[in-house]
């Protein structure tokens, strides 16, 4: 998945949005202003998501694209290899799961606004 697809998929989750919060390197991905996504879009060699604590630990033993989550809280956060055999789907299956457990994490309100978006 290359950046402009890794762009439009991202930002064709509702409510999706995108920012660069901490330097013009770094492309955020968010959903009610909560992160879900990042990449440095200088090296794009891997994205971070956000993951199930017990799932992050499968997906490292099993797949050697995964790996703890670069700058990250360990536990919640995995990052991906860009390139590498992790296929388009998996990835974007990947991405769909960080942008729920962000969404599922948000206060009701927050996800009462966002199902009427």
């Amino acid at each position: 998945m290359n950046i402009e697809e890794l762009r439009d998929f991202c930002l064709s989750l509702k409510g999706a949005g995108e920012k660069m919060p901490f330097d013009d390197k770094f492309l955020v991905f968010t959903v009610k202003d909560k992160m879900f996504c990042l990449t440095n879009l200088e090296e794009y060699d891997y994205i971070n998501l956000k993951c199930d604590p017990e799932k992050a630990i499968l997906l490292r033993e099993e797949f050697e694209e995964v790996t703890p989550g670069y700058h990250m809280n360990k536990k919640h956060w995995n990052s991906v290899a860009t390139k590498g055999n992790i296929s388009i789907s998996q990835m974007k299956e990947w991405i769909v799961d960080s942008y729920n457990l962000v969404v599922k994490g948000l206060p009701k309100k927050l996800q009462k606004e966002l199902l009427e978006e």
